[in-house]
């Protein structure tokens, strides 16, 4: 099961929307020459006006045009220019001497080039609750980075979690199948620096670290669990280019599989290059889209129970204690929701009537509060197998989003904004901004050393 959102098509990241994809590619960048064939060419039966008349050549030299005057040879049919025979030692009349007949055709070196420096590479895994995610990236200007390879499929390593307290055997194989393949990826690669978390699964799973184990055995890689406070700033810190200059305050949420974390963000002061230097409050919901399904019911949600899902999140939240961290913002038109997750990238997608999901109409996209009641009204009218027919939903979210959409429902009846903004990214966009940041590929002239 592949996972639309592998943030492949997206190479340039830390920019308010996404950018086309470029060519990641080892012609990216070249250029070809459409010109071939020797100048000086005679135009045939006219050997009276080539005599009388100076004949301009065209050369090349370092891919470029030059024109040169001869004035003291005439080119004669039958001979060659003397551009292409002029005897050694005896200098041209051009002032810049052409190419000889194997390279003409191809711009000319002057020497031989220089080896283009190599930029750092960077990775960053993520295995959640339901996902199994892999970037790799090279840093392009300051804060940005260019995603060369991804990796992204629906594992759900969470399932039967709630009921049993341990991760299940099919579960398990899953991921690490997954995470052999990730290892792969990064093998074939020289990696600067790399990081490789687990989240909420192996957090609460009895047997969370025996499976790790078992995945640095088959795999090769060694993750670390991560804290909940670790992957609220992870996921701020992925999603730093989305807040604009003047905002003055955010709550950023990511719905995960298994826990949903909330940071609330207070940007009336001085703004400093970190946004995850302003949470000012957050807090980690134990409550994700497959524990919540799992809970209620995925496949065949009423409105009582959709609505039931709504309260038992809201009752989670009434006991966050830094709640009311944003109260002086939350009247602004510069306050809003940032959302991180399948929910609201799903939601989008519906939104737009994508026939195929897109990240790049997905990443940055604003949302109206009335946009988003209505596709949340809209999906919890569907049945599961009008969800599944959705392409931007399909038979591995169908099961999923209304759980989705009930945390989310309940986040906006807490901060109630105008405006939500979807984002196309969130903890490997985090821990690269980081890895590349403390590694100081940013510092000297915004690019890669």
């Amino acid at each position: 099961m592949e996972d639309h959102d592998t943030g492949a098509r997206a190479p340039e990241v830390g920019v308010s929307r996404a950018s086309p994809p470029d060519s990641a590619g080892p012609s990216a960048g070249r250029h070809h020459d459409r010109h071939a064939g020797p100048g000086g060419r005679h135009a045939p039966g006219d050997a009276q006006q080539q005599k009388s008349k100076s004949r301009k050549r065209r050369k090349r030299r370092r891919g470029r045009k030059v024109f040169a005057r001869d004035d003291n040879h005439a080119a004669t049919a039958g001979q060659s220019a003397p551009a292409a025979s002029a005897p050694a030692g005896q200098p041209l009349p051009a002032p810049v001497p052409p190419p000889p007949p194997a390279a003409q055709g191809r711009p000319m070196q002057s020497g031989p080039r220089p080896p283009q420096q190599e930029l750092p590479v960077f990775a960053a895994l993520d295995l959640g609750t339901n996902n199994c995610r892999l970037l790799v990236a090279v840093p392009t200007r300051h804060g940005q980075f260019r995603v060369i390879d991804a990796f992204s499929r629906i594992v759900r390593l969470g399932e039967g979690l709630t009921a049993t307290g341990r991760l299940g055997q099919a579960a398990m194989d899953r991921a690490v199948e997954a995470l052999k393949v990730c290892g792969e990826k990064l093998r074939n690669r020289k990696i600067r620096k790399a990081r490789l978390i687990a989240t909420e699964a192996c957090r609460a799973a009895e047997n969370g670290v025996e499976f790790l184990d078992r995945v640095e055995r088959e795999s090769g890689l060694k993750l670390e669990i991560i804290d909940r406070q670790t992957e609220a700033r992870l996921a701020v810190s992925g999603c730093g280019s989305l807040v604009e200059r003047d905002t003055q305050g955010v709550v950023l949420f990511d719905i995960g599989g298994g826990s949903s974390e909330i940071a609330l963000i207070d940007l009336t002061g001085h703004r400093s290059p970190r946004l995850a230097n302003h949470i000012v409050s957050w807090t980690s919901l134990p409550v994700g889209v497959v524990s919540l399904a799992e809970r209620f019911g995925g496949r065949t949600v009423t409105r009582k129970t959709f609505a039931a899902m709504v309260e038992d999140v809201a009752a989670r939240l009434k006991s966050f204690d830094g709640r009311d961290r944003l109260a002086h913002v939350l009247a602004s038109p510069k306050f809003h929701l940032l959302g991180t997750s399948g929910t609201v990238t799903t939601l989008a997608g519906v939104h737009l009537e994508l026939e195929r999901y897109d990240r790049r109409r997905v990443d940055g996209l604003w949302m109206d509060r009335q946009s988003v009641d209505r596709m949340v009204e809209k999906l919890v009218g569907w049945d599961f197998q009008q969800r599944v027919a959705n392409p931007c939903i399909g038979a591995d979210r169908a099961d999923l989003v209304l759980a989705g959409c009930a945390i989310l429902e309940a986040i906006r009846g807490v901060w109630p904004s105008e405006r939500l903004r979807v984002a196309d990214r969130g903890l490997r966009e985090g821990i690269l901004s980081e890895l590349m940041a403390d590694d100081g590929v940013w510092r000297s002239d915004g690019r890669g050393r």
